[in-house]
């Protein structure tokens, strides 16, 4: 699979297979842990979500500043794995819950996740530029796609894991601390110590209920240990996400001397003398074409990640609140498998099986002279995923499911229960998921491609930090998702994203000649 590309490739993979794990371990987790550790609504926990992962996307401009002056790109990626490291372990010491002070310990977690995700940007984007490196030469240049392909798929491998082991770590604990898994019972149990006999008498039937399985007949009690236990299940997943985080330094120190070193870039025209004949030469008219090229793509592709990173936000509370998960138990034998997190691991694991398929498509319509240039890829991508939420909305509407306030007990309403009529089967979202995967296999690795490609030499890392950064954009307004969500039908949300990734495609191909002349 890896013959006829660069040596390193594969150990620049492995070593980002550690960074992919914590990031889903984190798009599966957060905005329940969030919810469930301080009692946060579903829009206060989106706005903190979205913030985190835009600070994890456009902290890497940072990080592609710091390596494109200093040009110590490897030096760069070695600390953004520590500090990454640090920033989990952070998130990771236990606390109690219910906080006895939240406004401290919401600050102390968010400052764990500014952590994550200024380490993030000193890695992700100059990892990135350093694969287009490898790809600079006349003898792998026309494999860039290709490569960036390979290099998706198996920075994946530990994406898959990362939302199972979550849910199973936080799962045991439960077990071990003689409870079980419910996903509304953190809410339910939030609303009673605030409110306490006031909530719904359909609430407190069900709490009572639950809680008499474990032999309390103090429900405050309960509310406290349940909260308790169940939050300490997420810090031991934030825990395995720092032995992932070593897994990953370990691979990459190993292979440090392997990776390529950064060449000279001199401008045309400068008064700049340079005797090394390896150094880069690019005429400055060339260089402002393609900055242009890239920030219109950069513009283009807000709307995508706006819709497409939904699946950490939106649609994880969507298998929680509508899906019956009673049909996605997994018993490993020490613990129950179950939860809405579990979606988060069909993502990755479609990337890796979905990749082989994909370059196989390319690679047919290359023998015959009709592959796609990448620009036109990627907006077909974005076609793709507008696709992709079509299927939830006629999903949602087909099913008359209700207003998110008429089941949210902070609302007023009545938490859904496991026979209710409302809850949808997984398989909306499974095949949602997958072509979501196939619109992110012709979008994000095609597109960090793009830019290896089109940036000049001097600006790899800045520009994969732009790059990223147009991600940060678009995952700062994953929140406008969340409030949609909880004021209007269901279905009309995904029908937003739907429009979203519609104008996303059709200003791509609207510039497309000219990005295909830039890119040559």
């Amino acid at each position: 699979m890896f013959k006829n590309h660069p040596k390193g490739l594969l150990a620049a993979s492995l070593s980002n297979m550690g960074e992919r794990f914590g990031f889903y371990t984190m798009m599966a987790i957060l905005v329940l842990f969030l919810e469930a550790k301080f009692g946060l609504s579903g829009s206060q926990s989106g706005l903190i979500y979205s913030i985190f992962y835009a600070l994890i996307y456009i902290l890497a401009l940072a990080g592609g500043f710091i390596a494109d002056k200093t040009r110590n790109y490897k030096g760069t990626i070695f600390a953004g794995i520590l500090v990454m490291a640090l920033g989990y372990l952070f998130l990771a010491v236990p606390t109690p819950t219910p906080v006895p002070n939240k406004t401290l310990y919401l600050i102390l977690t968010c400052f764990g996740l500014f952590t994550i995700a200024f380490g993030n940007g000193l890695f992700k984007g100059n990892l990135q530029a350093l694969v287009g490196q490898m790809y600079d030469n006349e003898q792998f240049g026309k494999k860039r796609d290709a490569g960036f392909s390979l290099f998706y798929m198996f920075i994946n491998v530990g994406a898959i894991f990362a939302p199972l082991i979550a849910v199973g770590v936080r799962n045991w604990w439960l077990t071990r601390s003689g409870f079980e898994y419910n996903a509304t019972m953190p809410a339910l149990c939030h609303s009673y110590l605030d409110k306490g006999d006031q909530l719904t008498a359909e609430s407190i039937t069900q709490i009572t209920g639950f809680a008499a399985k474990f032999n309390y007949s103090d429900l405050t009690a309960f509310s406290n240990d349940y909260l308790n236990v169940f939050n300490h299940g997420f810090q031991w997943a934030f825990g395995v996400a720092i032995v992932a985080m070593m897994v990953s330094l370990l691979i990459y120190v190993w292979n440090k001397r392997g990776f390529p070193n950064v060449k000279k870039v001199v401008v045309t025209g400068s008064n700049e003398k340079v005797a090394d004949a390896d150094a880069i030469r690019i005429d400055a008219k060339e260089i402002r074409q393609r900055l242009y090229a890239l920030f219109a793509v950069f513009g283009i592709v807000i709307f995508f990640w706006f819709s497409f990173h939904q699946n950490g936000l939106t649609l994880t509370k969507f298998a929680k609140d509508y899906t019956d998960l009673t049909q996605i138990r997994l018993n490993l034998g020490f613990t129950m498998l179950e939860g809405a997190e579990l979606f988060q691991s069909i993502n990755p694991l479609f990337v890796v099986l979905l990749t082989p398929i994909i370059m196989g498509l390319f690679g047919w319509l290359r023998a015959k002279g009709k592959e796609p240039s990448t620009p036109k890829k990627i907006g077909i991508g974005m076609g793709i995923a507008a696709a992709a939420y079509i299927v939830m909305a006629l999903g949602s509407y087909v099913s008359n499911l209700p207003l998110y306030q008429a089941i949210n007990p902070e609302a007023g309403g009545t938490p859904l229960v496991a026979d209710s009529l409302v809850r949808v089967t997984p398989f909306l979202l499974i095949g949602t998921y997958i072509i979501l995967t196939v619109a992110e296999l012709f979008i994000s690795p095609l597109g960090i491609s793009f830019v290896s490609r089109v940036a000049p030499p001097q600006y790899q890392g800045i520009m994969q930090g732009c790059w990223l950064g147009a991600t940060a954009v678009g995952n700062q307004l994953l929140f406008i998702g969340a409030i949609f969500y909880e004021r209007i039908p269901v279905w009309a949300t995904w029908t937003v994203f739907v429009a979203a990734c519609f104008i996303s495609m059709t200003v791509m191909l609207c510039m497309l000649k000219w990005l295909e002349r830039v890119a040559k």
